[in-house]
């Protein structure tokens, strides 16, 4: 099953075709959102409690698909954009304020989403497998998408780039506020499914078929290095 039929949700099921993809290189970047150590805590090594244990064994999925998938997926992406000199971004979760009180209100929220990651600490850093290099643009946001409440509308602008790229976590929360956020400023928007991951596979999988023919396209890594026109 290719991009064209993969991930399609009702409002497409009768849709004849897809129109092609076409990504000129000189117009194209890739954005990583995301990826940062504190949602790859999991050294099986560690000494955890029984509720610490259960809460491991429950995201193990997650850990497995990062581990196994999204980061060899990402670093392959990076890689080709890197030796191809296209432009390369990333977004990462960082309170700017020790008590993280620039947070919006989605990051301050019980539960889950209640992210206080400073900017200079270890848990809001990029993970060193697919760390920016020197010269690639890193942006810091306090809300889901990565596009509000930074200049990265405007950076991107700047730059020419009227295509992105996505990969990162998660899915069907930075990833998804991202997506739409970039359509609704008119970006060219591609999402590189195995360069992504949410809590479950089933959260990924559901995102992807929200997101796909309405606010992106949903492609393999493979799919989206091939949609990239030649020199």
């Amino acid at each position: 099953m290719g991009w064209k039929t993969a991930f399609r949700s009702f409002y497409y099921e009768t849709m004849p075709d897809i129109p092609d993809v076409v990504l000129p290189r000189g117009e194209t970047g890739l954005l990583v959102i995301d990826i940062q150590n504190a949602y790859l805590n999991d050294d099986p090594s560690l000494h955890r409690s029984p509720e610490e244990q259960r809460e491991y064994d429950r995201w193990l999925p997650f850990y497995q698909r990062m581990r196994g998938v999204v980061l060899p997926t990402t670093q392959r992406l990076l890689s080709y954009f890197r030796r191809e000199k296209m432009p390369v971004f990333f977004a990462r979760i960082a309170c700017l304020t020790q008590d993280g009180a620039d947070r919006s209100l989605s990051q301050r929220r019980p539960g889950f989403n209640n992210l206080l990651m400073p900017a200079w600490e270890q848990p809001s850093q990029i993970v060193s497998e697919v760390a920016p290099v020197e010269g690639e643009i890193v942006v810091c946001k306090t809300t889901d998408s990565a596009l509000t409440g930074t200049n990265l509308r405007l950076i991107l602008s700047n730059m020419g780039v009227k295509s992105v790229v996505v990969a990162g976590i998660f899915t069907d929360q930075c990833v998804s506020c991202t997506v739409r956020s970039l359509a609704d400023e008119s970006f060219n928007v591609v999402v590189a499914e195995d360069a992504c991951a949410a809590g479950t596979d089933e959260l990924h999988r559901k995102e992807l078929e929200i997101l796909n023919n309405i606010y992106c396209q949903v492609m393999s890594a493979d799919e989206v290095i091939a949609a990239i026109m030649p020199r």
